[in-house]
């Protein structure tokens, strides 16, 4: 059996029980496994490779200029990330070495008028942005490239849980997400005990659309007892169900543990996650109406998730 797959355009094209057919084959893929590769999403070749290739030009700089866009203080939430900084297994109380990678953080693309001093302090801070031609126009333009699909994807999770289409357009309409370019470093010797790319974790927000490096395995999904390889196939992406959706779904999807596995010997790898979160004060109450959840806030969720995985 393959690895599930969802064409969000041949949805949203197909009307009446057909429809309805597809919503309740991404209800089951939610419900299994929380991750699919998802075709149809109509985002630009060019914008893509624009992004692709500046961010790539970013992790070929030295250290210094890397650094020069590096966070002001131990847990802003944005900026660049060097190697020896993060684990994040630590979020699921594992003690482990850090991940062997390097990223670059970036949030939201404007600042709402109505925004909290809370949310102003976390979420709405200002990317140190790195000094490289284009670099910005090309991340910016990819981010709001991932907030439009990242609307078309819930409303596509409404359809799949019943739900009228529009249904999470108000918790959404000033979204809190977040953009992280990840660059792993080519591996050479053994890994230490426990250390990985990136270690065991789940994803904290609603959904993550990634953007593998087409081709490059090493991203995992737990499944039963046993690690399954996720594909990387050229013009994809990778969706997966976030804590957030799972606990939004009282636990009918869910957010599944996953890794990038490191091995000696591997090739250096290149991603982009885009972390979909809604908007700061949005209620996440149970959808089925249960108390399995307490009632929380995105925001301050987020924020508390966060912080957990510094090091």
């Amino acid at each position: 059996m393959g690895f599930p797959s969802f064409d969000l355009a041949a949805f949203e094209m197909t009307p009446g029980q057909a429809r309805d057919a597809a919503a309740a084959e991404l209800d089951q893929i939610c419900r299994n496994t929380g991750f699919l590769v998802l075709e149809g999403h109509s985002v630009s070749p060019d914008l893509i490779a624009a992004v692709w290739q500046a961010t790539a030009t970013f992790f070929r700089q030295d250290a210094a200029v890397k650094q020069a866009a590096a966070p002001p203080f131990q847990g802003y939430p944005y900026g660049y990330l060097g190697p020896d900084t993060e684990a994040l297994a630590r979020s699921k109380g594992e003690d482990t070495p850090p991940d062997l990678k390097e990223s670059f953080n970036g949030g939201p693309l404007s600042v709402p008028a109505h925004a909290s001093q809370e949310a102003l302090d976390f979420c709405y801070q200002p990317t140190p942005w790195p000094d490289l031609p284009g670099f910005r126009v090309a991340w910016e333009a990819y981010y709001a490239a991932m907030e439009d699909l990242a609307v078309r994807i819930m409303r596509a999770f409404a359809a799949a849980l019943k739900l009228p289409v529009d249904h999470f357009d108000p918790l959404i309409a000033h979204p809190i997400s977040a953009l992280r370019a990840l660059h792993y470093p080519a591996t050479v010797d053994v890994p230490l005990e426990r250390q990985q790319r990136a270690g065991a974790h789940t994803d904290y927000g609603s959904l993550t659309i990634l953007l593998p490096q087409a081709g490059r395995q090493g991203l995992q999904v737990m499944q039963g007892e046993s690690w399954v390889d996720v594909p990387a196939p050229e013009g994809a992406f990778v969706i997966n169900i976030g804590d957030l959706m799972a606990r939004w779904t009282a636990n009918r999807w869910v957010s599944t543990l996953h890794r990038v596995v490191a091995k000696p010997g591997q090739p250096a790898r290149q991603s982009l996650a885009f972390f979909h979160q809604p908007d700061w004060d949005a209620q996440i109450v149970p959808l089925d109406g249960s108390e399995t959840y307490p009632p929380v806030r995105s925001g301050p969720y987020l924020m508390q998730k966060f912080q957990a995985t510094g090091t």
